[in-house]
């Protein structure tokens, strides 16, 4: 396990800005205790301080994960999101969306969301931009990119798609054996 470099530090921060823009200072300044980005075998893991100087004494073929899995970074240092950082991204999301409950399981099945599933968005979301996708109880259901922006959005017929799905909680069970 070792920090990032420059390179995979500014890659991993410009993602998670689409999605929580400033507020990526919350997670590493926490008022209860410090926590860092560290990475073992190509993915990044969002782990506290304190629980890492533990995990040193553990060689690294041993160590298999250690705190939240953000995501992870391709062969061609490319970084995709997992759904594991979902509960932290939807503490700190700029933009939202609610889908309506007729919306939620074709969502959770690995589809788009539709204008016709559109429950609630924020105001001003551009377009490209990564948001937050909640039910309307207000649980995150997972994320993913804007096709349009929020006047866009107004306009549309109710089969024309309104947000890209990226990932959803229905991955934990679609992909269980890649999530590890």
């Amino acid at each position: 396990m070792r920090p990032l470099t420059e390179e995979e530090t500014k890659i991993f921060f410009e993602k998670l800005a689409k999605y929580i823009g400033r507020n990526i200072v919350h997670l590493i300044d926490r008022p209860d205790e410090p926590y860092c980005f560290r990475l073992q075998r190509d993915r990044v893991f969002y782990v506290s301080e304190a629980i890492m100087k533990r995990a040193t004494s553990i060689g690294r073929d041993n160590l298999l994960t250690l705190g939240v899995c953000f995501g992870k970074f391709t062969k061609t240092l490319k970084f995709k999101l997992h759904i594991t950082a979902l509960e932290h991204l939807a503490q700190y999301a700029k933009y939202k969306i609610w889908v309506k409950p007729t919306g939620e399981m074709p969502f959770l099945y690995g589809n788009h969301v539709l204008k016709a599933h559109l429950g609630r968005i924020t105001e001003d979301t551009p377009e490209h931009q990564g948001v937050i996708i909640y039910s309307m109880a207000d649980v995150p259901l997972g994320f993913g990119v804007t096709a349009r922006s929020t006047q866009d959005c107004r306009k549309l017929d109710p089969t024309t798609i309104c947000v890209f799905h990226q990932a959803d909680v229905g991955e934990y069970l679609r992909d269980e054996e890649h999530l590890t």
